[in-house]
This record gives structure tokens, C-alpha cells and sequence, in this order.
């Protein structure tokens, strides 16, 4: 299945719209200011024709009342400054210029001009864009045309269409880095949001939005800290519950395993339906006693989850001591030596994680079959593998919940409260790591747990 297109951000969509905003603002007064320089210029270029085509046609009348003067010879005198002139008498033409006759003025414009009318018409050819004139002399039988090129004005026009096209183009990208801009600055109080929520999900409920002025603000950052209040007063009311119940749990619970005791001590005197029922009742106090400690150890996390231990703490042999104390092989723990695997932190927690992940293999997997310690990168990663059933690729993420108890076809009889790798998970947090499940190559399930790697 293909991905669809990664949706634009905001900063983006922002900076988009005023960069187009801005683009058609410009192409409209460009193309408004192109049009109307290029129909005064072509009205002024019009009207200076047609007043020089006027003002030879007067030339040569008066000239050519003279008698035995030629119109070549008037043609000579006249200025080719603003363009060539084109005459006809009779059936004759005459020009200023060799380049320039008969076959420049267009039949159209001939017509009129014949008919008595002046008139002015522009043509192309393949010396460039002209303007044609035409004047007729009533009296002298002449026909004067003038012929003004037209080529500089279309440089001109070329030029100004590049400019203004140039400025638009530098417009639109202004318009761009001001919403950029714009944006950045609009966008800015939802990152100091989303800062502040992430360092909150990380445990740091003193992190408060800092006060601010913006009355369109006000409301968003005084929401934002009174639901950061009550959402700490929450936690933390949670918690000392727990930590009361688990302390006032502690007195009965002390009374009744003396007394339990008492009656072990005695268990010969008992009949077999007494011991077995007394030997139900041991079981299910440990597991008690375990639960009990377990939710003790968890409400001292919730109560400060920013602080952490800074002493150097080396994994590999925190895990031999561990090994150690409860009676394991120390052979179970594979890892070099002389590897660095010192991290910064709690020793109690990390060495009560450990011990958690150990705890979990025996519980429900007949033991640990391989603990491995290993740097990686800048992470020092401890794993235990087991031979059990395995944990499902659906169950793997939900085993670090508080009470979370896997599936009795999977995991038997599941003893345990499902709270020793919540604590493992809760460690990991605390120190800037991780935890998480996999299957492990023994053919069970293997669980690591990922720690900064710190100097010694």
C-alpha cells in the first residue's frame, strides 16, 4: 500500500499564500502599468506621425507651387529625423529613402487616402514594426505618406515588460520570507506549547507557559497552566493515595504473617487439609507481600519522577552482584569486561530493574537462559532472554502497563500482579531510556532495557 502525500505544514501553507498573494497583486499592477505606458507611448508616437506627416504635406504644397520644382527636389530638403515620406502624384512614387516605397504603404490605407480622408494604419515588415501616415494634398494632387519605425518603442516596451516582470517575480519571493516570517512568529507560541507538553509527558509537572501580554493569548496560556495544575494535583493526589493504602496495608499485613508464621511453626500438629490450606495461605501472602512492595516502589517514582540518581554505575557488574545474591549462575551474564558499561543513576532502581527482569524470566518462563550487557552506541542495553511461550507481537508493548497480564494460554497461570515491568519501564524513563519486548533466538521472549551510556 502507498503512502499518500506527506501533508504540507503550516509554516509552509502560510508562507504559500502570501507568496501568491503577492504575486498576483503584483502581476495585476504589472500588467496594469505595462498596458497603460505601452498605449501612451504608442498615442504619443501616433500623434508626433501624424503632426510631422501633416507638416511635410504642407512643406511640399508650398514648394511644389513653384514652378519647375521637382518633388525629388523637395524630398531632398525635407528632415528624415522621425521617419521616411512616401509620395505619390499620378501614377508616380517618390521616397526619401531607397529602402522605403510604394510597397510600404498598405492598399488599405492607400484606399483612404485616396478617397480624400487621411489616415494611419501599422504594419510589419521585415525591417521591423511601422506606423504609416496618410495625408492627402487637395490642390496639388499628392499624396504624402509618412513612415515612422516603430522598432525603438518596441525595445522600450520589451525593456519595461522584463522590469516589471522581474519585480513581481522579486515581490512574490518578499511576499514569501514575510509570511515565512509571519508565520514563524504566529507559530511560535504553539511550539512553546508543544515544548512544554513534551517536558510534562517527561515527567517535569513544574513546567509552567510563561505569562504573556497578547490579550489573544491570555486565555490559551492560562488554560494551558490550570490543566497543568490540576493534572499534577491529580497525579499527585493518586499517588499519596496509593502510598498511604500500601503504609497502612503494612501494620495487617506484619500481624498476619506473624501469625502465619506461628502456625507454620506448628504445621506438624496440623492435619493434611491444614497444612495445605495453610501452606495456600503462605503463598498467597508472599505474593501479597510482593504486590504490596511493588506498589510502594511505584508510588515513590510517581511522587518524584524528575529526580534521578548521578553516580556511575557500571551494568555489567551490577548484574553479577545481582546474579550473585539471588543464587543464579553468574555464567548466565555474557558480556566482555573490559567493555564500557557505565551509566549515571540510581543504583537502587537500576539494580531493582534488574532484578524485576530476572524475576519475570523465573516467573514465567522457567528462568533466564542469557543476560547480555553490551554498548551500543551511546546506550548501554541490557537483555534477558528466556525459553518460555513467548510474548505476542500485540502484547509486547501493553506488558509494561501497570497490571497487565498477558494471556493465560500464553503465560500459564500468571503469577505476579503484572507490576514488576511497569517498574522496569518507569526506571528506564526516569534515567532517559527505554524498555521493550522481542523474541528472543532461545525461542521465548527477550526483554531489554536501554540506558544513556554515561563516564565513569
Amino acid at each position: 500500500m502507498r503512502a499518500g502525500p506527506r501533508p504540507t505544514g503550516l509554516r509552509a501553507r502560510v508562507a504559500a499564500a502570501f507568496g501568491l498573494g503577492a504575486l498576483l497583486v503584483s502581476a495585476v499592477l504589472a500588467g496594469s502599468t505595462f498596458l497603460l505606458a505601452r498605449g501612451y507611448l504608442l498615442d504619443q508616437r501616433e500623434s508626433a506621425a501624424t503632426a510631422a506627416a501633416f507638416v511635410d504635406a504642407d512643406f511640399l504644397r508650398s514648394r511644389l507651387a513653384t514652378a519647375g520644382t521637382g518633388v525629388d527636389d523637395v524630398l531632398a530638403e525635407l528632415s528624415t529625423e522621425g521617419g521616411d515620406v512616401v509620395v505619390r502624384r499620378g501614377d508616380s512614387w517618390y521616397s526619401t529613402s531607397l529602402e522605403v516605397g510604394a510597397r510600404d504603404v498598405p492598399a488599405g490605407l492607400r484606399a483612404i487616402v485616396e478617397s480624400g480622408s487621411a489616415g494611419r494604419e501599422r504594419v510589419d515588415s521585415p525591417a521591423g514594426p511601422r506606423l504609416v501616415v496618410g495625408v492627402p494634398v487637395a490642390g496639388a494632387g499628392l499624396d504624402v505618406y509618412e513612415v515612422a519605425p516603430l522598432g525603438e518603442l518596441r525595445s522600450v516596451l520589451t525593456t519595461l515588460s522584463w522590469v516589471l516582470g522581474a519585480a513581481a517575480l522579486a515581490a512574490s519571493a518578499a511576499g514569501a520570507g514575510v509570511g515565512l516570517w509571519a508565520s514563524r512568529r504566529v507559530v511560535q507560541p504553539l511550539d512553546q506549547v508543544a515544548g512544554a507538553a513534551t517536558r510534562i509527558a517527561a515527567g517535569e509537572l513544574t513546567t509552567r507557559l510563561p505569562a504573556t501580554d497578547d490579550p489573544d493569548l491570555v486565555a490559551i496560556v492560562g488554560s494551558f497552566n490550570t490543566m497543568v495544575d490540576a493534572l499534577a494535583a491529580r497525579i499527585d493526589r493518586d499517588a499519596r493515595f496509593v502510598g498511604d493504602v500500601s503504609h497502612e496495608l503494612r501494620s495487617p499485613l506484619t500481624s498476619l504473617t506473624t501469625a502465619v508464621e506461628v502456625m507454620g511453626a506448628r504445621r506438624g500438629e496440623l492435619d493434611d487439609r491444614s497444612r495445605q490450606a495453610l501452606t495456600l495461605v503462605e503463598q498467597q501472602l508472599a505474593r501479597f507481600r510482593a504486590t504490596l512492595d511493588d506498589l510502594l516502589q511505584l508510588a515513590r517514582l510517581d511522587n518524584d519522577p524528575g529526580a534521578r540518581g548521578d553516580e556511575p554505575v557500571a551494568v555489567g557488574g551490577l548484574v553479577r552482584e545481582v546474579l550473585a545474591a539471588s543464587g543464579r549462575p553468574a555464567g548466565l551474564l555474557e558480556t566482555d569486561p573490559e567493555e564500557d558499561t557505565v551509566v549515571r543513576g540510581d543504583k537502587a532502581w537500576l539494580e531493582r530493574a534488574v532484578r524485576n527482569l530476572l524475576d519475570n524470566a523465573d516467573r514465567h518462563a522457567g528462568g533466564a537462559r542469557a543476560v547480555r550487557v553490551a554498548r551500543r552506541g551511546a546506550s548501554v542495553v541490557l537483555t534477558v532472554d528466556d525459553a518460555g511461550p513467548g510474548i505476542p507481537p500485540e502484547d509486547r508493548e501493553r506488558v509494561f502497563e501497570r497490571f497487565a497480564r498477558g494471556p493465560r494460554a500464553a503465560r500459564g497461570s500468571l503469577p505476579g500482579a503484572g507490576l514488576g515491568l511497569a517498574i522496569v519501564a518507569d526506571v528506564a524513563a526516569r534515567h532517559g531510556g527505554g524498555a521493550w519486548a522481542s523474541a528472543s533466538p532461545a525461542g521465548g521472549a527477550r526483554l531489554s532495557l536501554s540506558l544513556p551510556a554515561g563516564p565513569a
